[in-house]
C-alpha cells in the first residue's frame, strides 16, 4: 500500500521518489502547502475507495501517517 501512496504522491505533488520518506513531513520537507493537500485527500480518496473525515486528514503528515489513515478506512 505504501509504494501505491508513493506512486500517487510522485505523480500529483511532482516531485522525485527519492524525495518521499516514509517518516518525513510532507509539509516541512516537501513543501506541501494546503491546495496541495487538498488534492492529495481527493486523490487518495478515489484511489482508495473511502471517504476522509476533517479530523483524519489532520493526521496527515507523513507517507506513515498516511498508509495507518487509509488502513484503518480499508478495514472498516
Amino acid at each position: 500500500m505504501k509504494e501505491k501512496i508513493k506512486e500517487l504522491l510522485v505523480k500529483l505533488l511532482r516531485v522525485k521518489p527519492e524525495e518521499l520518506k516514509d517518516a518525513v513531513s510532507l509539509q516541512d520537507s516537501i513543501g506541501v502547502d494546503s491546495t496541495e493537500m487538498v488534492e492529495t485527500v481527493i486523490a487518495l480518496e478515489k484511489n482508495f475507495g473511502i471517504k476522509l473525515n476533517p479530523k483524519e486528514i489532520t493526521k496527515f503528515s507523513t507517507i506513515n501517517d498516511i498508509e495507518k489513515v487509509i488502513l484503518s478506512k480499508s478495514t472498516k
